[in-house]
């Protein structure tokens, strides 16, 4: 995709949504860094409503430590892997009390020395906790990514640094929520939804869909 493409391509969806926001419901950073790393293979509105009533109960890394792992699984057993998840959210919470003062390290080698968080949790959090340009590459923001033709890769990591590269800075803020968002409700898997696509003439996937008569 040409740069001037790729301009105009987050110039609409800046347009349509100038403040884009996540699906995962939180209430200060150590209760995101949570919920992201409960979300691997798991839906943000799954894992919303299992931390609806956690995240009543705790808010800080010793609260989590206080309820303890019995406790967390019987809160988030609807979520898939929550007995590994909740071994994980522990020990992480343990790690940020020993070694943070249970405060959520705003540095991305620092976040991804925790148990259960990966290099796209780490990105999450650093971008929706505290304001950092990242790109946190999912499944949706990967096929959009790649369909597009925007930032072909075929790894999460070759796609992430291609984007960092091609977004415009004055919408590197925004853009991950912005991809993800267009490929969880537009460039959907099996059937996007070309024919209503803000940017469908900037796209140059090859199996668009069309309207039927």
């Amino acid at each position: 995709m040409k740069k001037a493409d790729i301009h105009e391509f987050f110039r609409r969806l800046e347009e349509r949504d100038p403040e884009p926001q996540g699906e995962l419901d939180y209430t200060n950073p150590y209760t995101l860094l949570v919920a992201v790393a409960l979300s691997a293979q798991a839906t943000d509105v799954g894992v919303n409503k299992a931390t609806k009533d956690l995240f009543k109960v705790i808010s800080t890394p010793q609260e989590m430590l206080d309820l303890g792992e019995e406790k967390l699984k019987e809160y988030i057993k609807t979520i898939g892997l929550f007995n590994t998840k909740a071994k994980n959210v522990i020990k992480a919470a343990q790690m940020l009390v020993d070694e943070y003062d249970g405060v959520v390290p705003e540095d991305r080698k620092e976040l991804e020395r925790l148990p259960g968080v990966g290099r796209k949790t780490a990105n999450v959090v650093l971008n929706i906790a505290f304001g950092h340009p990242t790109i946190a590459v999912d499944t949706h923001l990967f096929r959009v990514s790649n369909r597009t033709k925007m930032a072909p890769g075929k790894t999460p990591l070759a796609v992430e640094l291609k984007l960092e590269k091609k977004i415009p800075k004055e919408f590197a803020r925004h853009a991950h929520h912005w991809l993800i968002l267009h490929g969880r409700y537009i460039c959907k898997a099996r059937t996007p939804s070309c024919p209503t696509c803000p940017v469908e003439d900037l796209c140059t996937f090859k199996d668009k869909t069309v309207l039927k008569d």
